[in-house]
Parts: C-alpha cells; structure tokens; sequence
C-alpha cells in the first residue's frame, strides 16, 4: 500500500529515485552508528567527569 503511494508521489512529482542511492545503504547504517557510538562515548565521558569532580569535591 505505501509503495503504491510512493510511486504515485513520484510520478506527481515527476522524480523517481536514483538507482545509483542503492550501494548507499551500507555507508549511511556504518555513519549512523558511529554517531550512535560517539553519543554514548560522550556521556560516559562526562558522566565520569562529573562523578570524579564529586568524588574530589567530597575529599575537603
């Protein structure tokens, strides 16, 4: 069902999707999940920063 509107949409449009976006999908999931990965290295990142500014901070 979604396809056949997508088709319509195309052809309102007067555009039809590349073939040449086809190898794509590999690179695009590989960047999404390097984002992802970043992401969660940098709250670990301050997540550790602040818990060992607390920890120093409960020493005085």
């Amino acid at each position: 069902m979604a396809e056949i509107k997508l088709q319509q949409y195309y052809k309102c449009r007067g555009k039809a999707p590349s073939k040449s976006r086809k190898g794509h999908g590999f690179t695009t999931k590989c960047a999404a999940l390097v984002k992802e990965q970043r992401a969660r290295m940098y709250i670990l990142r301050r997540c550790a920063t602040m818990l060992l500014c607390w920890y120093i901070q409960g020493d005085d």
